[in-house]
Parts: C-alpha cells; structure tokens; sequence
C-alpha cells in the first residue's frame, strides 16, 4: 500500500529544534547540555538484547516527535551499548504531549526499538524485537524508516496501544496480551511472537536481512528501511507475502514463545486484542461511535449473564473504552430511558451521544420487563444522561417525532439528529437536536428502515433491509430522488459514506431485521454496493470477496479503503476504495484487499458495527455469539480492536470522513 503523505515528510533534514537535533544528525553531549538550561536533566537506562542474547556496539537513540504533528523527530540524547547490551542515555527531561521512542540501530538494516509514550515514561526499558513488533504494529500508520511522525491524538494513542502488546520496561509481554480474554484465548500471543521471531536472523546477522525485507516490501512500493519499518509495512499489507513470511518466522532461531506452529499459519499477519470492559457488564455490543480523544462509546444489546441460556432482557448500559480498550473512569453509564439499544449511536457537533432504543431482548424474558421500542437516548460528553427517566409509565428517553424500533442514529454536521425507524418504515429529524422540533418522514420507498449516512451536501441516504432499497432525502427531510435499487442491494443493513460522499451499503443476504433469522442461510456470501453521491449506482456493483460473509457494518478509513464487519465466518473484510493510490498497486475500486478468507482473527464472532479511530485501529462489535440461542442469551462479551490497519481519521464521524 502507497505511504501516507505524512510519511514523506520525514526523510527531510530538518534544522536543528529547541531541543536536539534533526534525525541521523546526533547532537554533542555540550549541546544537549545547553539545549534547554531550565528543564531539568533526565536518564533513561536499558539493555538491547536479541531474545536474551546482548546486542553489543550498537548505537541507541533517544527520539521525540514534533507536537506540531510533521517534520521530522527530534534526537533527545545518543549512546553505545555495553558488551551486556546496556546503555544509558541523559537528557532535557520533557513536559508535554510529544510522543518518545528509541531506535536501536546497526548499520542500515537493523531498527529494534521501543516505545516510551508520552510523558511521564519509563526510566529503564529492554529494547529487543517484541517490543519492536509492538512499536511496528502499533504504530504502523506514523511511520516511515526510523521516523515517527503523526498528528493527535492519534499517534499518542497509538502509542498507548503499543503498551497493550508488550511492556516497554521488561521487554516481555504485556498484561492485556498475556491474559484472559487474549492469552492463550485467541491466537494473536504466538502470532505476536511469531512475528518477532521473523526479525531475529537479521538482528543477529545482517547479511540475513535481505529475506524479510523483501517479503516485507509492499506491493509496487519501497523495500522497508530497516526492521521496524518492515513490521510496519507487513501490517500495513496484511495479506501480502503470508506464507513467506511464516517460513522465515520458523527458518532460524525462535526465542520467543508461545510462537505459531507448523500447522497455524494465519490468512492475513493482522494483530487484533479483545476487551471485556469490568467483565461483567458487556453483553451484545452493537455498534459504536468515537469522540474527538479517540474514545469508544458503545451500544449494549442485552442484560449481562454468562449463561448462554439466561433469560436476558434489555441492556441499560452506555459503554465508554478509553483508545487503548479499557473502561474509562465512570463507564458504563446508564439512565436516561436506555433500553436495549441496537446500532443506533452517534455524536453530536457538540460531543454529545445518541442511542436508539430498539428494545432487544430475548424471547424468554419476563414480558413486564420486555423493554419498549420507541425512544432515543441522549448522554452528556461525560455520560451524564440528557433525556428523561422512566417515569410511571412512560418508558423514558426521547419518544417524540414517532419513533419506532430505532436502529441506525445519526447526527448530521447541522446537529440535527435522524433516526431510522424499523419499526413503522419512517425516519424522524430532531432538528438542531431538539427532539420537540421532531418531525416524521413516512413515504421514503423503504421498508425497515436500518442505516443512515450523509454525503458532503448533508443528503441523507437511508437503507432499507425490507425491501432492498436505499432512500436519499435533502438535509431539510424532502426526497431528493425516487428511492434506488438494483446494483446488487440485497437486505442491506449498514451504509458508510467515503471521503468524497459516496456511498458503500452492506449486502447481507439474508437479515431480516429486527432479528435475523439463522436458520434462513444466505443466498450468496454477501456483497457491498457502491452508490455516487448524485444517488446512481457506480458500474461493477455489487462487489464480493474479501471474506464478506453475511456483512453487516461498513467503515470507510483515512485512505478512503472500506472495512467490513461480518455477521458470520470470523472476520473481518477490507476493501479498495475511490482513492486507489491508497490500494495495493493494480488494485481497481471495489476489489478485495484482505485475502479471500477475509482477516480471519479466532477472537471474533458475530461481528456487526466497525468503526476507525485515530490510530488506523479498526474496532468492531463482537455483538453475538458464534453459536448462540436467539430465544435465551445470544449476546457477545467482547470489543474488537485490529490494530494499526487503517488509514486514520478525525472523529467523531460527522458527514463524511476525514483523513486525521
């Protein structure tokens, strides 16, 4: 895949900053020394080792990058491992929200490297290739050589991220990998290791470097620039060179462990981690939406229980991850008449958050505490709910403009708020927000209204699973154009905008909502269909490939590539986009980017809303489970985060994507 322009930027020599100096020109200990006179002195120690093997001689150097988000990092402080691999490095200890790593460097070919994060950071570290693998993963949209380069907060997070896969101080695993539900739960602890496996003939050998770096050089574009690059760039093209690089992860010596074995090779060297939350509350997310810092908030489908065949009944939670997956303080949140919420979430120009009430629960829950289906629900910036309570017998939340059934909730860039009732084939408009300025929109020429978008004139287009149609409507609710059909709709469910206000619709095949009916399989794996933004749809659709089985949310990235999520096989799919500059070279609009199995993670299971964030992570809903009982318990328990996929975006997602 072509490099960002962000990356370009960095192979520049840049003039010397208030502190340190370009890359690959290491400042004098005199000028570290004056650099910055009022900031007090810092130490960072370590050891560079190769498995347990000490890299000796090797050049270590300390690095931060620009706050202004460009140009090249800044060189902090430069030394010379020990015979043990040790190193110490002295320098102008940092005060804000610039991102500092270490390269540990021998010749051109070999770039171990760490992660420090921002400040406060660590004051030891091991430097070794697994915490090389979690730099290349994490990181994998900011970097370009041996330079980092990226705008907030998404390169911060992506840093955080980076904490997630292996732990800087120890060099060894980190505790949200090690553990349960990652651990020896999924297969991404030996896919990781695997990975670091595949650098440890060239860090011992750099005559041996030649191999990954050509198995790692993507399609039409530049050989790597050293091992950390090369992590990138296989992350970047996860489905490129798969089995070549599995052979040379098991070529040569193998320290780290768990690693995969002779017969686990992976579709695709994607790395996705699972999220649990406080462990008892998660129970079929449904969809999210991601706020300006990069923080997740999440629909619930059911009541929490872990038994697959518990009466459950409407979700009363608002979930809220912080980037690097965790619950942030104050989460879940609850109140407001949320009951049972569906797909619909959004965020408002003013940072609050919309929940459509579909009211989902099993058949088996007692019929006094079925939840209603006729409410919206608003939240403040810090969870605090916005609409009213349940109150006697009013179900609570927002019930103007005759919702029904809610499913998607959108906000367009004007605030107004639009929500798709499934339930009575209308769409109600808060204007500005405000629910007592409601009105209905009946007559669209859809049925089971599912999912909303908006191209760059605020043009609302609107899927309806009924009837295999989508409704475009004018910013102020009008028809801007006889409802469309054909390219290959089929009971399309999710609808995501691209860059330029085009449309991309998930055929399911066979959803039939408010629940989809397992024992009707579908008629085809599933498509996705591409509508212009003027509403006529483009040649070639539908599109197929890629894994899509069953698709139900789309997703469109800072490249303009479009993402997937599946209700079915345990994956999730990747597609070339409008932009195909951003795509494997010769890959035209609509191919398949992710190999035919899609990017297969064990750790899925039925998958319906995916989002991006502003690292390139790609989130998806672990909504139900793989083999559930509809009637009981069938909700999921996990968020999904593949990291570092995708091109990044600014959010919250309003109106079409913008690249960060």
């Amino acid at each position: 895949m072509k490099k960002r322009a962000v990356a370009v930027v960095l192979g520049l020599v840049a003039a010397v900053g208030a502190v340190g100096n370009a890359v690959g020109v290491p400042p004098s200990p005199a000028a570290l020394a004056s650099a910055s006179p009022a900031v007090p002195a810092a130490t960072l120690t370590g050891e560079v080792l190769s498995g347990a093997i000490p890299v000796a001689a090797t050049q270590v150097t300390l690095y931060s990058t620009r706050l202004s988000g460009t140009g090249p990092p800044v060189v902090l402080g430069v030394s010379q491992t020990r015979a043990n691999g040790s190193f110490a490095i002295s320098y102008p200890a940092q005060r804000h929200s610039a991102v500092l790593y270490v390269i540990a460097g021998r010749g051109a070919e070999v770039r171990l490297a760490t992660v420090l994060g921002t400040s406060p950071v660590p004051g030891r570290v091991i430097v070794n290739e697994r915490t090389t693998v979690a730099a290349g993963v994490a990181l994998a949209q900011f970097i370009a050589g041996r330079a980092v380069a990226g705008k907030a907060p998404g390169l911060q997070n992506a840093a955080a991220m980076a904490g997630d896969l292996a732990d800087a101080r120890t060099g060894g695993l980190s505790r949200v990998l090690a553990t349960a539900p990652n651990g020896n739960q999924t297969s991404t602890l030996p896919a990781l290791n695997s990975l670091a496996n595949m650098l440890v003939p060239c860090v011992r050998s750099a005559s041996r470097c030649d191999l990954l770096f050509r198995l790692a050089t993507p399609p039409g574009d530049r050989v790597p620039r050293g091992t950390l690059d090369a992590i990138a760039d296989i992350i970047r093209n996860p489905g490129h060179n798969v089995r070549g690089l599995f052979a040379l992860a098991r070529s040569g010596p193998a320290p780290y462990q768990p690693a995969l074995g002779a017969t686990e090779m992976p579709d695709a060297w994607s790395v996705a981690l699972r999220f649990v939350g406080d462990g008892n509350t998660i129970n079929g997310p449904g969809n999210m939406a991601i706020d300006a810092r990069g923080e997740v908030w999440a629909t619930d489908n059911y009541t929490f229980s872990t038994n697959p065949l518990a009466r459950v009944c409407g979700g009363k939670f608002l979930l809220k991850f912080t980037p690097t997956g965790q619950y942030v303080q104050g989460s879940p949140y609850t109140g407001g008449g949320l009951n049972g919420a569906g797909f619909g979430i959004t965020l408002d120009p003013h940072g609050n958050v919309w929940v459509g009430n579909f009211g989902f629960s099993s058949a088996k829950c007692r019929k006094r505490q079925q939840p209603p289906h006729l409410s919206v629900s608003e939240f403040s910036p810090q969870g605090a709910p916005l609409s009213p309570p349940p109150i006697l017998r009013r179900p609570g939340g927002f019930t103007q403009g005759g919702v029904s059934w809610p499913q998607g909730t959108v906000s367009d860039r004007d605030g107004n708020i639009w929500i798709a009732n499934c339930g009575n084939n209308s769409v109600t408009r808060y204007a500005h927000g405000h629910p007592d300025a409601a009105t209905n929109l009946p007559d669209l020429g859809v049925t089971k209204p599912f999912d909303i978008a908006f191209n760059g004139r605020g043009q609302a287009f609107v899927t309806g699973n009924g009837n295999s149609k989508v409704a475009m409507l004018n910013p102020d609710g009008t028809a801007a154009r006889p409802p469309i059909g054909g390219g290959g709709l089929d009971r399309p469910l999710g609808i995501g905008a691209d860059i330029q206000g085009n449309m991309w619709v998930a055929n399911s095949g066979f959803a039939n909502v408010p629940c989809p009916d397992l024992n009707q399989a579908p008629r085809q794996p599933g498509s996705i269909t591409l509508i212009n933004s003027n509403g006529t749809v483009a040649p070639g659709s539908p599109f197929t490939g890629g894994g899509l089985t069953a698709p139900w949310g789309v997703a469109v990235d800072g490249h303009d590539n479009v993402w997937v999520a599946n209700f079915a096989g345990q994956r999730l799919s990747e597609f070339c986009g409008n932009q195909t500059a951003n795509c494997p070279a010769g890959t035209h609009t609509g191919q398949p980017i992710s190999p035919s199995t899609g990017y297969g993670f064990d750790g899925l299971v039925r998958n319906t809303g995916v989002q991006i964030d502003p690292s390139g992570n790609v989130w998806v809903a672990n909504n139900w489970k793989k083999f559930p009982f509809p009637a009981r318990n069938p909700g999921g328990y996990q968020m999904v985060v593949f990291i570092g996929l995708a091109g990044p975006l600014r959010t919250p997602l309003i109106g079409p994507p913008r690249p960060l």
